[in-house]
């Protein structure tokens, strides 16, 4: 490492230290569950090892159905007895009804407007009300009857011919197959085997992207460093998945815009929404 580099790292360390430090004052001054106590920076974060779930069991033996845990500077409240976690998810489910900020679900859900990971509130409500009119009542799902009995129809005559010339079949690939078939119908109009679209690698991608732990969602004040190199991999595979989705939405808009008569699938769904000038809270 050059000095610059030292330096640079170095300063990052001490700015990180003065956060962590007024973090832990306004934190002390508030009656929190007991929890282990936490080191600077990095919180309980050393201590969790490679099953976080047998720790979390481990420590709650010690501190009770409800503790507070820290997860490098962000405050996490543990609740391991079933009674407590009703008042949590039911009794108080709107208070405590927020979404974790991720480094890399900010880019796969456009700035969290995905419902996945927007906060509760006017807008997560308007996405939930349209996807239970429009994309998921009983009637749109009866209206895909015929697509879903037409690929099952495939699926087990795929299997007879298999059956017949004495191969092996992976089952369980023939499931995905055949999930991953019907959700690209029903979703996008078109057959997962279409080979101009490679969705189903940059949505595994995301997908583990997401889910990877990134110690910068944890220590915000090294987000710039990239250590683990997530941001970067995160910014190459949106913008794959963004180039995509747009050429599968202009053809939906040009479809709509067009009069066709075809089934309408759940882009098309949106494509009208759009067509309709729907506000934010609408939409």
């Amino acid at each position: 490492m050059t000095p610059i580099t030292i330096a640079i790292v170095l300063l990052l360390l001490a700015i990180c230290s003065l956060l962590y430090l007024r973090h832990w004052t306004v934190a002390n001054h508030r009656r929190l569950p007991p929890g282990p106590r936490a080191l600077p920076i990095i919180g309980n974060l050393h201590i969790l090892g490679n099953f976080p779930h047998r720790t979390l069991c481990s420590l709650s033996k010690t501190y009770g159905p409800i503790m507070s845990i820290h997860l490098g500077k962000v405050l996490a409240i543990v609740v391991s007895s079933p009674e407590v976690a009703k008042q949590f998810l039911k009794t108080h489910d709107t208070t405590f009804a927020g979404r974790p900020r991720l480094q890399a679900a900010d880019y796969f859900s456009y700035g969290r407007k995905s419902m996945g990971f927007s906060d509760y509130g006017p807008y997560w409500r308007g996405m939930r009300k349209l996807c239970a009119v429009e994309l998921l009542s009983s009637t749109k799902i009866e209206s895909f009857a015929g697509m879903r009995k037409e690929e099952v129809e495939l699926a087990v005559q795929s299997l007879k011919e298999a059956a017949a010339a004495g191969e092996v079949v992976d089952v369980s690939a023939k499931g995905n197959a055949l999930i991953e078939s019907m959700t690209y119908r029903t979703v996008l109009g078109r057959s997962a085997k279409d080979d101009r679209f490679k969705l189903k690698h940059v949505i595994q991608e995301a997908f583990e992207l997401v889910g990877a732990f990134n110690l910068s969602d944890y220590v915000p004040c090294i987000k710039a460093l990239d250590l683990q190199g997530i941001n970067r991999r995160s910014k190459a595979i949106f913008q794959v998945m963004d180039k995509i989705l747009d050429t599968i939405l202009d053809e939906h808009m040009k479809n709509v815009s067009d009069n066709h008569e075809n089934q309408k699938d759940f882009v098309d769904v949106n494509a009208d929404g759009l067509n309709e000038n729907y506000n934010e809270e609408e939409l």
